[in-house]
């Protein structure tokens, strides 16, 4: 990836309401080229989105927790993936490795909540156990990826 994009990416990451000028200005490059590079970036997948990080606990979301879920077999993945996507709770889904095939980061109100969205999540078609831990508290969470440019 050009240097240049690396640039443009990491002051979108910071703050996606930047203006294409403010972008330019402080990356040293005209506000066409600049258009052009963010519209390439987006084009390749690069940029996926943007978007408002919200703060769960102002809209009641209080209940953050982890669930791993362990699949009787690979087979089962793709439904499981797809029941993930139609649960608003699931903020993340995981294929991972360990004593479980999935783990996932949802937010809830309660913890009645919490049990209810787990007793439809233990109903899915191939899910064999889940465990789940509940986050007492949280002290770094972010989207951002590091982005290294080079000075």
């Amino acid at each position: 990836m050009k240097e240049l994009d690396r640039q443009i990416c990491a002051l979108l990451q910071d703050n996606a309401r930047l203006s294409l000028s403010e972008i330019a200005e402080q990356v040293g490059s005209s506000v066409p080229t600049v258009s052009e590079h963010v519209k390439k970036l987006e084009a390749d997948g690069i940029i996926r989105e943007y978007t408002t990080v919200l703060d769960a606990v102002s809209f009641g979301l209080d209940v953050t927790a982890f669930i791993f879920v362990d699949l009787e077999s690979s087979v089962h993945y793709d439904n499981f993936r797809r029941q993930c996507r139609t649960r608003r709770e699931i903020l993340e889904c995981h294929a991972v490795t360990g004593t479980a095939s999935h783990l996932l980061k949802v937010r809830v109100r309660t913890t009645g909540a919490l049990e209810q969205l787990l007793g439809a999540i233990q109903q899915w078609k191939g899910v064999s156990k889940t465990f789940t831990n509940v986050v007492l508290s949280s002290h770094k969470e972010t989207l951002s990826i590091p982005i290294t440019i080079e000075r």
